[in-house]
């Protein structure tokens, strides 16, 4: 039980340190694609638009779900583990060591992929998009580009608001959008 509130606390902590520069990653990354042709910026020019259009909690759009599927999957990750590894090595000796490791360590973060990648899909669409008046602007000036029949994501104000918009719009596939690619 140690293990699991340790491991939760860990990977929370980690992506409440790390948000900021996840942030400026999922930016510069999805740039293209928010901004169409447009002429590409660096992490620099990134850092000052995003503290020019939303300030300091431009930098923690986002944290709430990445906190929440960090916790979970921590839990999962040291809660399954040892269970799964004494399990296999209690009903098969011949999967000691290594192997139990292996196949335990497998099923962890196939299970862990599961909790997780919902709340990253959250995150992520919750990072790009900034706050809710730089949205309203780029939205009004065509600064979004679209391929015919696509809907681009709408704004979220919270991690309970993006996840029920992205389950009602797009169903599992939009909650667990790029989990097999």
């Amino acid at each position: 039980m140690e293990g699991i509130c340790v491991g939760s606390n860990a990977g929370a902590f980690g992506e409440g340190m790390m948000h900021p520069v996840d942030t400026m990653k999922t930016r510069l990354q999805s740039q293209a694609i928010m901004s169409g042709a447009k002429a590409q910026k660096n992490i620099f020019q990134m850092v000052r638009t995003v503290w020019a259009s939303d300030g300091l909690r431009g930098f923690y759009r986002g944290v709430s779900p990445g906190i929440t599927g960090s916790l979970a999957t921590g839990a999962t990750y040291f809660g399954v583990i040892e269970s799964t590894k004494t399990w296999l090595e209690n009903n098969n000796p011949n999967l000691s060591g290594h192997w139990s490791h292996f196949i335990a360590g497998g099923i962890r973060d196939t299970l862990g992929s599961f909790i997780y990648v919902p709340f990253e899909v959250m995150k992520q669409q919750m990072q790009v998009q900034g706050s809710s008046k730089s949205w309203a602007l780029n939205a009004t000036k065509g600064n979004f580009s679209q391929s015919p029949g696509t809907q681009m994501y709408g704004y979220y104000n919270g991690m309970f608001h993006a996840g029920s918009s992205i389950w009602r719009d797009h169903g599992v596939k939009g909650l667990y959008a790029g989990y097999c690619h």
